[in-house]
């Protein structure tokens, strides 16, 4: 048994989330964590949202409330809204928590002592027409290094190098258009050079990460320079060092906190759990595994930010240092990164109506449904694109007509002509065939899910859901009213085969898996679901809000669990939904008209 530690990035708390965020890191880390539990692997799946920052602040001020209510807002609605996903997090929580603080504030005070944190000068973009600062994310002009017109004050997503803002060529304000003005500004800067050696050698180690991940994060060794970890902001965390803490106008950057995030989840989990270092186990023991699930416009950030903000608490650059009271934390196992989802051959814009959201797909919608399709064509090697005729096609012809019929002829016939399990009689050979090849999958399958590759894992357990389509048709049971030896034995090996594929899916359609273990007469959980937890911050009894947790520790092992016979089998009801004809017409409808 291993403890795996699954970080999900941390969606952006200024509004609802879309099926493009949700298929970057939220199902992907969620069928991983669910079938390294089955695997008997002890994981905490955590994160939460991430309020800090400008695009909080502008949108606050255009709302005509503070950002803490914005914040508040859209965390209850992303809890839901994830919740209702059954994204199986141990702890979804948030970045306004006095716990975080503490843990952000303890990480800056340790990096700096160790000396990788610099003061240093630098020109800040002021707005001409407020005179507030522009933070370099919301200004936006034609990059100096490749041309890529479109690029950020802080980076170029188009070839990845770190910018300054003022480098780039007619800089604009993202805001209302305007040329921003460029003024002195004092910064502490985390000295990324400081780190370049180690984070090299720990990268060359990295050798089963996706290749696109692993070459884009070794290439952002070839132009390294310190990094801005404060902010001129008043929405954030303060600095905490004498003479910038009571500055109500310099914050750390907002990518300084999220991702201590993933740290200061695990030891609010563990506060909450009644064994204060528990998430030790997690982070210092080096036996333990960690993955890190985003989309790859955030891999900087966690394949050279956030380890070298590690390398510092440690002192693991080449300043040396001491490492501070959480001790040697672990750098990440792989930073699992997914590409992006398009709609329709858009991108995804909320401003432009070219968008669905998590909230409003699932009102209509089942959520295997969308995890369904999400795991079999999303975004995880490359970029994809969304179409309504495409989930329409595959809910309909793969998990209706694939799986939800496998599952509802069995139980359909089990239960008029036995009501219960039968008593195998004695199997031939093509009855032990077809559960050869679904106890087999067990392996192939979770290895491909342990290496995320889950389109290919998917798909051989769809591909074992055809082989016993397959096996029904050829044995007839219906015909058989005359053996009922022989029936017995037929639907026997259908029912085991239903309850060994059903194991195999449970990772990706954990809301069916409960209904069809149920179908076939199971009681219990074999699929835990998250529940919403109203708490009080840990630190601060005035302030509460909702979590996401649940207790997963009821899952079945990954393999094969005999059916009971005499197990009462009731008539069933469909699992899956089939969607009707002009559902694509309507929802094509939909963006025109938004």
């Amino acid at each position: 048994m291993s403890h795996i530690l699954s970080a999900v990035a941390w969606p952006y708390a200024n509004g609802p989330r879309h099926i493009g965020h949700v298929a970057g890191f939220g199902v992907p880390s969620d069928v991983f964590s669910r079938y390294m539990r089955m695997a008997g692997h002890d994981v905490l799946m955590v994160s939460g949202t991430d309020e800090h920052g400008t695009p909080i602040l502008v949108q606050a001020e255009q709302e005509g409330v503070s950002p803490q209510e914005l914040a508040d807002r859209y965390n209850r609605v992303i809890v839901e809204d994830l919740t209702q996903l059954g994204l199986s997090y141990d702890l979804f929580t948030r970045t306004t928590t006095r716990n975080h603080y503490a843990v952000v504030q303890e990480m800056f005070r340790t990096v700096h002592k160790n000396g990788y944190m610099v003061e240093q000068t630098t020109m800040g973009a002021i707005s001409p027409s407020t005179g507030r600062t522009l933070p370099d994310r919301y200004i936006e002009g034609t990059c100096p290094i490749c041309g890529y017109d479109g690029a950020r004050g802080d980076q170029c997503d188009n070839c990845g190098n770190q910018l300054d803002a003022i480098d780039l060529i007619n800089p604009k304000s993202r805001i209302n258009g305007e040329t921003p003005t460029f003024v002195e500004s004092n910064h502490f800067f985390l000295d990324l050079p400081a780190f370049v050696d180690a984070l090299g050698d720990w990268l060359r180690t990295r050798t089963n990460w996706r290749p696109n991940v692993l070459k884009f994060s070794l290439n952002l060794l070839d132009d390294v320079r310190p990094r801005a970890m404060t902010r001129d902001i008043d929405w954030g965390i303060p600095v905490p060092l004498e003479g910038w803490e009571s500055n109500p106008n310099k914050r750390l950057y907002v990518w300084f906190d999220a991702v201590i995030g993933y740290l200061s989840a695990s030891i609010e989990w563990a506060r909450r759990s009644g064994d204060p270092e528990a998430w030790r186990q997690f982070w210092t023991d080096p036996q333990a595994l960690s993955y890190y699930f985003m989309g790859k416009d955030n891999i900087t950030f966690h394949s050279q930010i956030w380890p070298a903000e590690l390398l510092g608490y440690t002192g693991g650059g080449s300043k040396g240092g001491t490492p501070g009271p959480y001790g040697n934390l672990n750098l990440p196992t792989e930073v699992v990164s997914s590409e992006f989802l398009t709609m329709e051959g858009k991108q995804f814009s909320s401003s432009r109506g070219v968008v669905i959201y998590v909230r409003d797909m699932l009102s209509r919608y089942q959520p295997d449904a969308l995890r369904y399709y999400i795991s079999t064509a999303g975004p995880e090697s490359q970029d994809a694109d969304f179409t309504w005729a495409d989930f329409k096609r595959r809910t309909n012809d793969e998990l209706v007509a694939g799986w939800g019929n496998l599952v509802n002829r069995t139980a359909s016939m089990v239960h008029k002509n036995f009501g219960a399990i039968p008593e195998p009689g004695t199997r031939q050979p093509v009855d032990e065939a077809l559960l050869a090849q679904t106890t087999t999958a067990f392996g192939r399958v979770g290895e491909l899910i342990g290496t995320h590759r889950h389109r290919a894992a998917i798909g051989e357990a769809m591909r074992m859901v055809q082989e016993a389509n397959r096996y029904v048709s050829e044995t007839e049971p219906w015909k058989l009213k005359t053996d009922p030896d022989r029936l017995a034995t037929v639907l026997h090996t259908t029912s085991q085969a239903v309850s060994d594929l059903n194991t195999l899916l449970s990772p990706f359609l954990p809301h069916s898996a409960q209904q069809v273990h149920e179908a076939l007469g199971g009681t219990g959980t074999v699929s835990p679901l998250p529940r919403i937890d109203e708490v009080t911050d840990l630190d601060d009894p005035s302030r509460q809000y909702p979590v996401i947790t649940g207790d997963y520790s009821a899952v079945p092992g990954w393999e094969p669990r005999p059916v009971v016979p005499g197990t009462p089998v009731a008539k069933p009801t469909p699992v899956f939904t089939k969607l009707d004809d002009d559902m694509v017409e309507a929802e094509l409808d939909r963006l025109r008209q938004a």
